[in-house]
């Protein structure tokens, strides 16, 4: 049954006559499974998929990258941190220019790698470098639980996580259809997601897998074709209305709403989130009185532009030439999530 269900959905979209339509892969996971996949080679011309900002890596500001800098090399704290950011691009270093100057960069997958860094290497102050979306914000969220519970003073956090409702808004009039990243709906349910469809934004949440995507991109170009917004969930085994009431309460317990910085998009209210007050002994820029940093980018780098979906990235002069993954200028060529690492891997147009 499921074959036949991935024949008829790539018969749709191969058939497809409508409208012109732009859909904009919020999930950096979905840019390269699609690519992977072959499915753009499916798409009829009329049909564009366009790259948005759903790379945690991508979003995170350059002065971000500056202030862990700083922690390294000016605090000689230990930095935890996932391999993906080593190499981003600070204003005038990234971690592995600290690294190479003696400061400490600690690779772990987890919060809770980092927190048991801390616990075995008391005589080290350890920063767990906090990025990412609804998905891994309750992993930080528990690593400082089980760090008070546990009476671990030389653990923090230098917090850059984001929600995602608020830049649906903020990119409301740059797609046509938005193209919702499962793994974050799971989480955060999908009310905010149908609410949208009342302000004429349309999407489809989809999976991971060829036959979920092929579905999630059949349904979404036939609701289109009948001039209305609408919402749909193609994930419905993984994605329900409410998301996860127990990783929601255990976020909204440690943790609130701010104003936060989107690489590219600027500053989005409402859109990050910071520990509550009686957390903050375990908030780094607090702890270590971080300056603030205004981050600079390099002008020739059009990561803002590709996050917006106003650029593919072979549109960027610098693309496959001085920005490779090699050497990269910017945050999505570096991120195994980045939209410009998979046009470099799998589509250089």
């Amino acid at each position: 049954m499921s074959g036949e269900m991935k024949k008829a959905a790539r018969a749709i979209i191969e058939g497809y006559d409508g409208p012109a339509v732009r859909i904009m892969e919020v999930c950096g996971t979905h840019t390269h499974e699609i690519f992977r996949l072959g499915i753009r080679k499916l798409l009829p011309k009329q049909v564009e998929l366009i790259s948005g900002p759903g790379c945690p890596v991508c979003v995170t500001p350059v002065s971000y990258i500056d202030e862990a800098v700083y922690l390294a090399l000016e605090k000689s704290v230990t930095i935890c941190t996932f391999g993906d950011l080593v190499r981003v691009p600070g204003s005038k270093k990234s971690l592995a220019d600290a690294r190479s100057e003696g400061g400490k960069i600690h690779i772990v997958y987890s919060p809770a790698d980092a927190e048991k860094y801390a616990k075995e290497h008391p005589e080290e102050e350890v920063v767990f470098l906090s990025v990412g979306f609804e998905t891994t914000t309750p992993a930080g969220c528990l690593s400082v639980k089980k760090a008070k519970e546990e009476g671990i003073t030389n653990y923090s956090m230098l917090i850059a996580n984001k929600t995602m409702p608020q830049a649906y808004e903020a990119l409301k009039g740059s797609a046509d259809i938005f193209l919702y990243p499962g793994h974050v709906n799971a989480i955060t349910g999908t009310k905010l997601c149908e609410e949208l469809v009342q302000e004429g934004v349309s999407g489809v949440v989809a999976g991971f897998t060829a036959k979920e995507l092929l579905t999630a991109l059949a349904v979404a170009l036939t609701h289109f074709q009948k001039g209305k917004p609408f919402f749909v969930n193609c994930y419905p085994r993984v994605v329900t209305e409410e998301g996860s009431k127990e990783a929601q309460r255990l976020v909204d317990t440690l943790m609130k709403a701010c104003d936060s910085e989107w690489r590219g998009l600027g500053i989005i209210p409402g859109s990050g989130l910071r520990l509550r007050d009686e957390w903050g002994m375990y908030d780094a820029r607090k702890k270590y009185q971080v300056p603030k940093m205004e981050g600079r980018a390099n002008p020739a780098c059009r990561c803002g532009d590709v996050l917006q979906g106003k650029c593919k990235p072979s549109d960027c002069k610098v693309f496959g030439k001085v920005c490779t993954p090699q050497h990269p200028v910017g945050a999505c060529m570096v991120s195994g999530e980045g939209a410009c690492s998979a046009y470099y891997m799998y589509g250089r147009e």
